[in-house]
């Protein structure tokens, strides 16, 4: 088994484009990349919206929660993708150097199951390639 690399998705509530993020990572990259995510003011649960589009593509949920950036800090990670503009501007400093990255997502909180559905292709229309190249992968 290859050694894997841990990619932090990063945004602020940690409950919708972020954790879709995680879950596209684990499942297009298994083998490859460990993905976790994590938020700078996380929210108290994952959006219904962002676990119902995951379903619809086959991807599992049962994992995710939101998470602090604290929780996750002195984990091995390998490189930080922040999702949105604000935790881009507030991303934390880690224990040791990381690489980092920003693609960012519209936020789809609030609005139809369509939206959630369109961010989610977008993340893994994105988010998968950018992370394959600053890995080398």
């Amino acid at each position: 088994m290859p050694n894997l690399k841990t990619v932090l998705v990063l945004c602020t509530g940690n409950s919708c484009r972020s954790q879709m993020g995680e879950a596209i990572l684990n499942h297009d990259l298994a083998g490859l990349v460990r993905g976790i995510s994590a938020g700078t003011n996380p929210q108290p649960k994952v959006a219904d919206g962002a676990i119902e589009a995951l379903k619809l593509a086959g991807l599992p949920t049962a994992s995710l929660h939101p998470k602090t950036v604290e929780a996750v800090m002195n984990d091995d990670i390998d490189l930080v993708v922040s999702v949105c503009d604000n935790a881009r501007e507030i991303c934390p400093i880690f224990p040791r150097p990381v690489k980092r990255l920003h693609v960012g997502f519209h936020d789809p909180h609030g609005e139809p199951l369509d939206s959630f559905v369109a961010v989610r292709d977008d993340i893994r229309a994105r988010l998968v390639p950018a992370v394959r190249e600053a890995l080398g992968l």
